[in-house]
């Protein structure tokens, strides 16, 4: 996992303002039921954005799968077992740039682009509610300042 969250940040993070540095991210996964990745990107994005760290965009990331003839999206542990193909995916919403997509498992590639397209809609789906989170913590940041 350190890897794949190395390759989707070195995609956003604006690099090159840090020259000769490094930006160490840890996380700590306390409970699991499925999607540890996806929760580590979006967890990591909002601390990345807390610290100031400039970044081209919000990183998304989600988790979609085909089950019963339906595209699901943020599948978690049990149908991750039973649907046996889950596709994890990473975006920068504003260009809708793919930076991580892991397929593990089989699927049909007539399925392929109906669970891609799912995932990118639950990563635009993440993608307002991380802005909404963002919003008002500044504005309660900005409250403080005020008193």
């Amino acid at each position: 996992m350190t890897l794949h969250m190395q390759q989707t940040f070195e995609a956003a993070i604006l690099t090159q303002l840090y020259p000769k540095s490094q930006i160490d991210i840890f996380v700590e996964v306390l409970q699991s039921d499925g999607g540890n990745y996806c929760a580590s990107i979006n967890a990591a994005t909002l601390a990345l954005i807390d610290a100031g760290i400039p970044m081209k965009d919000i990183v998304c990331a989600c988790s979609a799968s085909f089950m019963k003839e339906t595209a699901v999206v943020d599948i978690n542990h049990l149908e991750e077992t039973h649907a046996g193909t889950e596709i994890v995916m990473a975006i920068l919403p504003k260009t809708e740039q793919i930076v991580f997509l892991q397929i593990n498992g089989r699927l049909h590639e007539d399925h392929v682009p109906k669970v891609i397209d799912m995932g990118m809609k639950g990563c635009r789906d993440v993608h307002t509610v991380l802005t909404q989170t963002v919003q008002s913590h500044i504005a309660d940041a900005m409250a403080t300042m005020g008193e």
